[in-house]
C-alpha cells in the first residue's frame, strides 16, 4: 500500500495541533499548511470538504537524501493529509517507503524507513 492512514475523533484542527507538537518531537516542523476547500473557494469553485495539505519537513533528513540522489528532491517536502470522512478525521501521508522505491537506488530504503518510522509515530500520537 502506498499510503498509511488513520482515523481520529478530533477536529482538524485539533489534530493539526497535536501533530505539530508530535512532529517537533522527531525533529519535523510544518512547513506550509494548504486548505483546499479555503483555496477552492475563493476561486469560485464549490468545494466544501475540509482538506489540509501539511508540508512538513525534518532538514538533517532531507539534506541527507538529497545528498545522496537528486531525484528524491521531487517528493519533498513530506505530505500530511487531513480530511473529513464520515465524521472522523483522516490524517494519512504517502510511504516515503513507497515514494523511495521510484528512485531505485537500494542504499536509499531504510532512510525512507527511518523517516516513515517517525511520522507514523508523529501521527499515531495524535490521533
Amino acid at each position: 500500500m502506498f499510503h498509511y492512514t488513520v482515523e481520529s475523533n478530533k477536529s482538524i484542527q485539533e489534530t493539526v495541533q497535536a501533530l505539530e507538537v508530535n512532529l517537533k518531537e522527531e525533529k519535523f516542523g510544518i512547513l506550509w499548511q494548504f486548505d483546499i476547500k479555503e483555496t477552492l473557494n475563493n476561486k469560485g469553485i464549490d468545494f466544501e470538504q475540509p482538506y489540509l495539505v501539511l508540508e512538513v519537513c525534518n532538514p538533517k533528513e532531507a539534506a541527507t537524501l538529497l545528498t545522496k540522489n537528486q531525484l528524491v528532491g521531487y517528493f519533498l517536502p513530506c505530505k500530511i493529509v487531513l480530511y473529513e470522512d464520515a465524521g472522523k478525521t483522516k490524517i494519512g501521508m504517502p510511504k516515503p517507503t513507497a515514494l523511495i522505491d521510484l528512485v531505485e537506488e537500494e542504499a536509499l530504503v531504510s532512510l525512507a524507513k527511518e523517516i516513515e518510522d517517525k511520522l507514523i509515530r508523529a501521527i499515531d500520537k495524535s490521533i
